[in-house]
């Protein structure tokens, strides 16, 4: 807080290494303040405070020597806690809030105003321990997520089983979970059936069936019988363990309105500094040159925007850490600061609107095809998809054939050859011009108008069948729309199926808006189209909807617990399938940026008020810095109230998790330049589930890096830590 822009760097916490020796511990109990009186500057400033005022008592007495050394100790142990890291930043050219403070403590005592040069120390340190006190609590609550991995597993090694710390296990080993015991990391089913509860991690208030072959994630809770589970990722490397450091990183990340708190303090800090040499100037020829340095000491404290310098990072802390323990992992304050601004919200239709679990539910063929043939010749292109269509085909046939040379033609489906013969599958409008189309139209229609996704299918130049695949409305789906609306929030449906079933759905939900028949390119063209210069979000599956997810001003991933595609490509990811996450993480934002506004509001305010007061004799140096620190400590009050949620109807915020800590966890990445937090990972450098047909990736979108400044390359002021990124326009192909 000391520095308006690069503050000092705080002490790196103690930390355990870990078993491997390639982590490090979450923080112990000693590490950082479990009490607001373990907060370092609280105490100092305290033992000043108690040695003030007995100076002062003596100093009644008549002992003003020792009152005056009293006074001085008291300065000096206030000072400890910002006049050294003022230094630093001195050394590295760096002037700040600190700079300010130490010039106005060391002026007050060259003038013999010791004890207000002890009280402004002691404030200001009272202010930075509660600072530190706020930001290390919503970390401290972040962190304790990871209390939710159990202090010992079960584990079969060599035929015997053993129980291991969390960070013993290694991957490819066989997890024991009993019933009603938690998973130390992430892992498949081998053996054995369940239901998952993950009510602490995403928010799901419903357990989940779970059986061989199905992802377990760290801190599930089995619900049901005893199941062995292959070892996927190291207790450190957990989903669990990822989403704690990767939002630790985000939390300082900046936003729009945090840069503007900089780029007002920024050039503010030496402004003051020469407003305050012209006060002392000027007032030395108009009158006595004493009267008027003192003044200029006083507006040198009364114009210090330490309010203004802590405003919004400390309310971007908060707000993200709320919204993880709810099940949203918000990347920075950059979207935060957006999302608060979202008056329109596009969204995908399969597997965020509709449960993405979708069941052949018809089959119509041509004269002499049976319906297992049209099946098989289907399921030989989907072979290699991972297409929620493909899965479903899939799951209605028994065995397999894959076919060859498979091609997939963007927004219409996939050709290949099979025992020869050339096929083909892919959507009604696709095949248009076939002579054979007519025959199959009005069962496509039918099979639309009922919500139906259809595919014809073509085996030597003639069509054999019309498969219906339908993907039912989420239950939630229609409520999280009307909760939206209550939000002032319009909300519209992009989807590339066919119009008749994207209405069909769309009138369940309750949207009126509907966009069918797009390739990925036309969802984010369309995008500007829908928003007509409000702020847009983008809700999908963080892979297929790329390129909208990039272009809109907020990306929002589904379902992204596990999933490092869809945390690395969106601005926010839904840890889990409840829909209603939505609305809530929206409203959070919203609540979060009104307080963000109005501390910012009342940081110039105190400024403006406080200077030209002091410049003119109005107040002493006493009681500005009594009301600027008293002012300071009311606007981190108002910051942590971001760190507050008010559940919206139907949604059940997760457990609080709380306990030891029994994983370790590598630390958040560190950053050169305090002025910029670290640059996120690439979404061209997220690893790609197999079978997505991508040949290109999309760059990141303004709201995910903090380039909304203006300035190409994100940074301002001299920081180092951005780059330039790649235009957006780089779209998915090969999807269907």
């Amino acid at each position: 807080m000391a520095d308006a822009c690069c503050g000092p760097t705080p002490a790196a916490p103690t930390t355990e290494p870990a078993a491997d020796g390639t982590g490090t511990a979450g923080p112990a109990p000693t590490d950082v303040p479990q009490r607001l009186w373990q907060v370092r500057e609280l105490q100092l400033a305290s033992v000043a405070a108690i040695i003030l005022a007995a100076s002062w008592l003596l100093g009644r007495t008549g002992a003003d020597a020792v009152a005056t050394v009293g006074g001085l100790i008291a300065a000096a142990i206030a000072a400890v806690t910002f006049v050294p890291a003022t230094v630093r930043n001195l050394r590295h050219g760096r002037i700040g809030v600190g700079t300010l403070m130490t010039i106005a403590l060391l002026g007050a005592i060259a003038l013999g105003q010791i004890p207000e040069a002890a009280m402004l120390g002691i404030l200001f340190s009272v202010a930075e321990g509660l600072e530190e006190y706020a930001v290390t609590k919503t970390r401290r609550g972040l962190r304790a997520l990871l209390s939710l991995v159990p202090p010992t597993v079960s584990v079969l090694r060599g035929g015997t089983e053993q129980a291991l710390p969390p960070d013993e296990v290694v991957i490819g080993d066989t997890m024991v979970l009993r019933p009603g015991e938690r998973a130390a990391t992430d892992g498949t089913i081998a053996r054995g059936s369940t239901n998952l509860d993950v009510s602490a991690i995403t928010g799901e208030s419903v357990p989940i069936e779970a059986g061989v072959g199905d992802e377990v994630h760290a801190g599930a809770i089995n619900g049901g019988g005893a199941i062995e589970i292959t070892v996927t990722a190291p207790a450190s490397e957990s989903s669990l363990a990822r989403i704690v450091r990767i939002v630790e990183q985000a939390q300082d990340r900046k936003g729009a309105g945090q840069r503007l708190a900089d780029r007002i303090a920024r050039p503010l800090v030496p402004s003051i500094m020469i407003l305050a040499a012209l006060v002392a100037g000027v007032g030395a020829v108009l009158g006595d040159p004493m009267l008027w340095l003192e003044r200029a000491l006083v507006v040198l404290v009364a114009a210090s925007p330490c309010a203004l310098a802590i405003s919004v990072p400390l309310s971007v802390v908060a707000a993200i850490g709320a919204a993880s323990r709810n099940g949203a992992l918000i990347k920075g304050g950059a979207a935060v600061e957006e999302l608060g601004r979202i008056r329109v919200v596009a969204v995908d239709k399969t597997g965020t609107l509709t449960a993405g679990r979708p069941e052949v539910v018809d089959v119509v063929t041509a004269a002499g095809i049976g319906r297992d043939a049209a099946l098989a010749v289907a399921a030989a292109l989907e072979a290699r998809s991972e297409h929620p269509l493909a899965r479903a085909i899939l799951a209605s046939v028994s065995t397999v054939a894959a076919a060859d040379d498979v091609t997939a033609i963007a927004g219409h489906g996939l050709t290949g050859t099979l025992d020869g013969a050339a096929i083909r599958l892919g959507k009604p409008s696709w095949f248009d011009t076939h002579p054979s189309s007519e025959e199959f139209r009005a069962d496509v229609a039918r099979l639309q108008s009922s919500g139906a996704t259809v595919v014809l299918v073509e085996r030597a130049g003639v069509l054999i069948a019309a498969i219906a695949v339908r993907d039912e409305l989420r239950p939630e789906a229609a409520e999280a729309v009307r909760q939206l609306t209550a939000l002032g929030i319009d909300t519209a449906m992009l989807t590339g199926d066919n119009a008749l079933t994207a209405q069909a759905l769309a009138t369940q939900a309750g949207i009126t808006a509907v966009h069918a028949e797009l390739l990925p390119e036309d969802k984010a063209a369309l995008l500007a189209d829908i928003a007509a210069g409000r702020k847009i979000a983008m809700v999908g599956d963080g892979i297929n909807d790329a390129p909208a997810l990039a272009t809109a001003d907020v990306g929002i991933a589904m379902g992204a617990m596990g999933t490092d595609v869809a945390i690395e490509t969106a601005d926010v990811a839904l840890m889990g399938e409840d829909l209603r996450h939505l609305p809530q993480v929206l409203a959070h934002a919203r609540h979060a940026r009104g307080i963000m506004v109005q501390n910012i509001a009342l940081s110039i305010a105190i400024i403006g008020v406080l200077v030209p007061l002091a410049a003119t004799g109005v107040l002493g140096l006493a009681t500005v810095v009594l009301v600027h620190e008293l002012a300071e400590v009311l606007v981190i009050a108002n910051a942590i109230r971001a760190a507050r949620t008010t559940p919206l109807d139907g949604f059940v915020p997760p457990p609080t998790a709380s306990g030891a800590l029994n994983v370790t966890i590598a630390p958040a990445a560190a950053f050169e330049d305090a002025c910029c937090a670290p640059a996120p990972t690439p979404r061209n450098a997220a690893p790609l589930a197999s079978g997505n047909l991508l040949a290109a990736t999309t760059a990141p979108s303004p709201s995910a890096i903090g380039a909304d400044d203006g300035s190409s390359s994100g940074c301002s002021d001299g920081c180092t830590c951005c780059t330039s990124t790649p235009a957006h326009g780089e779209l998915f192909r090969g999807q269907r």
